[in-house]
């Protein structure tokens, strides 16, 4: 255990054995010291970031069905809707006043729309409201328009692109292991086909960021091949901006877990920051752990706070609510020691007013 810190304080990249050594064997505070060694040799300024942003669901109407899913309509099921261009608009509006500088929106795998709905989307907002950056559609839903319109995957993501797409969010990605992507989203696309997007989306200049949702029906070791197709990727492509891994919410799913403790969220976090030496920023998840846990993430090798997330639905709908305001996330950086610096999708700091 200790030629692995040793070989990872000294530079070393530390390979799919020695992960699992640190994974199952290494005292978690041993183990937090050493990925906020390496978040402080990424970034030795005393700061710590966040993005001001809303999460649009254009629509939840969904043909996937995923298990671990609680926000989903079935087509033609009650409940579903399609926003309108007044409440995109007023959320939009919402945002900006509230100094927001980007939207993440997202839907469903809705069967009905035409490829032209979500180019006259992008196109709206960008005309209507040039300033706000767009961090639209995952892969999942991406590989999803390329099935269903007859495209390839490079040709929906160059006409999102001109439409006005600015990045890409990393969801959908839950576990990149493919037996356990057949148990819990058997209709979504393949891990091959989540990452194969994302490197089509770096090869045509999107940034975009990376996910992993844990502690559904994977084992360790699922989390350590999701670990390390992201850095292979990211090898390849130096895309991503982040990495941000969150715990799977059971509640209202049709899936029966324990809900991960937050020793266990922590150690997945900090062998993150270990493993993903070529991705600069990990994000901690305020809004499935709390602000406390939050807060002690960044000593285990979260820099990034994530998001104001001035509107949230995926998971409030599993059973989860924290809320923050801008100054209730200032609050809490300041009292873990750094300072806040609101930032764009780029990690470049955003000036506030």
């Amino acid at each position: 255990m200790q030629d692995i810190f040793d070989k990872v304080r000294s530079g070393g990249r530390i390979d799919r054995q020695e992960a699992a050594a640190l994974y199952e064997s290494a005292p978690l505070h041993a183990l937090g010291a050493l990925a906020h060694e390496i978040r402080l040799r990424k970034h030795p300024a005393p700061v710590v970031t966040y993005v001001a942003d809303r999460n649009i669901n254009y629509s939840n109407i969904c043909s996937c069905g995923c298990r671990f899913c609680a926000f989903f309509k079935a087509p033609g099921q009650e409940g579903g809707y399609v926003i309108s261009r007044e409440d995109l608009s007023r959320k939009i509006e919402e945002t900006l006043a509230l100094g927001g500088t980007q939207i993440l929106m997202q839907g469903g795998h809705h069967p009905d729309l035409p490829f032209e709905f979500y180019e006259e989307l992008l196109g709206f907002i960008r005309e209507s409201y040039p300033s706000i950056h767009v961090h639209a559609f995952s892969p999942p839903e991406i590989h999803y328009f390329a099935g269903l319109y007859g495209m390839s995957v490079a040709e929906v993501l160059q006409r999102l692109r001109k439409a006005g797409l600015h990045s890409i969010p990393g969801g959908g990605a839950e576990i990149l292991v493919n037996e356990v992507r057949e148990r819990v989203s058997p209709n979504k696309c393949s891990a091959d086909a989540w990452l194969a997007v994302m490197e089509e989306a770096h090869a045509q200049g999107l940034r975009t960021t990376a996910t992993m949702m844990f502690g559904h029906e994977e084992e360790p070791e699922h989390r350590l091949d999701h670990l390390f197709a992201v850095r292979a990727t990211q090898d390849r492509t130096g895309g991503f901006t982040a990495f941000i891994p969150w715990t799977f919410q059971p509640e209202n799913t049709n899936i029966k877990a324990r809900p991960l403790t937050s020793p266990e969220y922590l150690r997945v976090l900090a062998l993150s920051r270990i493993v993903l030496d070529n991705v600069d920023n990990i994000q901690v998840s305020w809004v499935t752990m709390g602000p406390k846990i939050a807060q002690l993430a960044l000593y285990f090798g979260g820099n990034d706070f994530g998001s104001l997330m001035i509107e949230e639905n995926v998971v409030r709908a599993a059973g989860v609510c924290f809320r923050l305001t801008r100054e209730e996330i200032h609050r809490l950086i300041e009292a873990a020691g750094f300072r806040p610096v609101q930032r764009n999708m780029t990690y470049q700091p955003v000036e506030t007013a």
